[in-house]
């Protein structure tokens, strides 16, 4: 529809109204043909996530964000649904040991040989199955390593701090961005001045003023920090993350604090929004989520073909030494000297 969306505050009160002990603190507009989505705190019943339709106001759906799968499925992910402290350490601890495997498997593969080039790169199907299973594990090891090498990259950056500083400052070269660094904090001093219009809905407004063309904002409140203030982000396209307006308003006053462009956004910090949509492959749209669920399943084989060689290897080695030791004893008894 071309009509305006209801303001901020008008879906607040209607998730109140359904739950008086709700607190909102984001509301996403996801667009013209999506509905509004409001996550909310209830207390002891925990997060809620409130679908409305953003003309009416008309609620469509409610769920529990502890009992959603694909949120569940989220934190085993990310936390093995361990407390976050403890999980996001032994996941990204995880991902660092699988990023040396793969690069140290790339070395173990290159081919030492001209003559070898062939075999490295395409799988003998006609071969005995343990032939297969090694060029399954090698061959398509190589082919997915350059995207799951990305892909987990981009896994420790969501799980460690310093991966995602690396990442800033290797992508500005080592250039300072006072204006991305910038604290902003409300004027306390304002505390008791009453807007004649919510400060949330000015803010929207605004960003939707300046950022046009964006098709996805993201209104949240900040009710707990001291900085007091109320954000809008305007993102370009629904459900990417990587290309955005950042605004940030005085919570008290509705003074615009901080605006910055995408444009105006410097090279590390462009790559650090780009973290999301890269992990997912969603920044090549649905050929780059193929791209990434076939890499990831790949990776996922290779565990399985890795133990299978291993075990050939063993049983191998196992069987020389028994070979070995019986040669030794039959030729001792061969070479025996009668008394």
């Amino acid at each position: 529809q071309n009509k305006p969306y209801l303001a901020p505050s008008k879906l607040e009160a209607i998730v109140k109204a359904n739950h008086p002990g709700a607190d909102p603190s984001y509301i996403y507009y996801y667009g013209k043909d999506r509905p509004a989505v409001a996550l909310s705190n209830i207390g002891k019943e925990g997060f809620y996530s409130t679908y409305l339709n953003p003309y009416t106001g008309q609620v469509t759906h409610e769920e529990r964000l502890q009992s959603n799968f694909f949120v569940i499925v989220e934190y085993i992910h990310l936390y093995l649904l361990l407390p976050p402290a403890i999980g996001g350490v032994v996941v990204g601890t995880s991902v660092l040991l699988f990023v040396v495997i793969m690069i140290t498997g790339i070395i173990l593969w290159w081919p030492k040989r001209k003559t070898d080039r062939k075999r490295s790169f395409t799988i003998k199907w006609n071969g005995r199955w343990r032939r297969v299973n090694y060029d399954l594990h090698n061959v398509l090891g190589f082919y997915a390593t350059a995207i799951a090498l990305i892909l987990a990259i981009t896994g420790l950056s969501i799980s460690f701090d310093w991966v995602r500083k690396g990442i800033y400052n290797a992508g500005n070269l080592g250039k300072q961005y006072t204006l991305e660094k910038q604290i902003v904090k409300s004027d306390s001093l304002q505390k008791g001045f009453t807007s004649s219009i919510p400060v949330a809905d000015r803010a929207l407004a605004i960003a939707q003023q300046r950022s046009p063309n964006a098709q996805m904002f993201l209104v949240y409140m900040d009710k707990v920090s001291a900085a007091g203030t109320i954000g809008v982000t305007a993102y370009a396209k629904t459900l990417h993350f990587y290309n955005n307006d950042t605004y940030t308003f005085d919570k008290y006053t509705g003074k615009l604090l901080h605006y910055l462009p995408q444009q105006k956004k410097s090279p590390g910090l462009k790559l650090n929004e780009m973290n999301y949509d890269i992990h997912v492959g969603q920044i090549g749209g649905l050929t780059g989520k193929i791209i990434a669920f076939l890499a990831s399943l790949i990776c996922a084989s290779l565990p399985v073909t890795g133990l299978i060689i291993w075990l050939g290897k063993r049983n191998k080695s196992k069987g020389k030494k028994i070979r070995t030791a019986v040669h030794h004893k039959t030729h001792k008894r061969q070479t025996r000297v009668p008394a």
